[in-house]
Order: structure tokens, then C-alpha cells, then sequence
């Protein structure tokens, strides 16, 4: 048996039938409908082919969400920038799981974290962009991704 194998795709060079199983769940999942028979209905679909590809195509940011994350941050050499971006990160369900930060340097330490996102409450971008936001975080980035044992 072959290990399961994953491509990344455009939506646009995907069969319609593909593109509206992902509406439908998109549909399903926000609670926009409740039933598959009206998610169907609604991007024109038929269940049969709803059935046939449901399990098997995901969103790219849910299946980012999946994964553990290496994060690369420049932050300012201040008391407590370290400490909001890890309270940041545990408000919005990331479990951080390795920090290495180097020697500050004028005034700036370069920090990568390795962090699940399983359990994120935000996607994956919102919450990068939230850590840009931060107060003494100069730049955050994702660097790499890889999925989870």
C-alpha cells in the first residue's frame, strides 16, 4: 500500500465538481446550511459527486492548520516582547513546542519557533499578521511547515 500523496493545485485548474464539493463544505462548515442536500442545492451540485471528493480535498489554510510550523521572528531587545508573542500565541490555541533565540545584536534577537497549529482558533495568516502587529516584533514569517506525528 502507497503512502498517501498530496499536490498543490490552483483552484481555478480544478474540475468544477472538485471546486463546488469545497463550496459545499466551506458552506457546511460555517453553518450556513445544515443539511448537504441544501449545500448542494446551493453551488449546484449533485450529492453523488459531493460524496466522491468530500473526504479527499481540503482548503490549503486547513490543512496548513494541521501542521507544526517553524516560525522565524526579529524582535526588539526589550522586557516582555518575548513573553507577548508567547502569550499571543497561546490565546490563539498555538502550542509553542521549541524556541531558539540568539544573542541580541543592536538591539534585535532573531527567534524561530516550531509551533502546532492544530488547534488554532484564527487561521494560520491572521495569526502571522497579528504577531507582525505586536508591539517590538520587527518581522514574522512561517519558514516551513511539516505535518504533525
Amino acid at each position: 500500500m502507497s503512502e498517501e500523496q498530496f499536490v498543490l493545485v490552483r483552484l481555478d485548474m480544478l474540475p468544477e465538481a472538485v471546486q463546488k464539493t469545497l463550496e459545499a463544505k466551506h458552506l457546511l462548515e460555517t453553518g450556513k446550511v445544515i443539511t448537504v442536500q441544501e449545500a448542494v442545492d446551493q453551488v449546484g451540485l449533485s450529492r453523488s459527486s459531493f460524496y466522491k471528493y468530500k473526504d479527499s480535498v481540503f482548503p490549503f489554510n486547513k490543512m496548513v492548520n494541521e501542521k507544526i510550523v517553524t516560525l522565524s521572528m526579529v524582535l526588539e531587545h526589550r522586557a516582555g516582547v518575548l513573553s507577548n508573542v508567547l502569550s499571543y500565541l497561546a490565546q490563539n490555541g498555538a502550542s509553542v513546542l521549541t524556541i531558539h533565540q540568539t544573542i541580541p545584536l543592536n538591539g534585535e534577537a532573531n527567534v524561530s519557533m516550531s509551533v502546532d497549529t492544530m488547534h488554532l482558533n484564527k487561521d494560520l495568516n491572521q495569526v502571522v499578521q497579528g504577531l507582525k502587529g505586536l508591539k517590538g516584533v520587527q518581522r514574522a514569517l512561517v519558514v516551513s511547515s511539516g505535518k504533525t506525528p
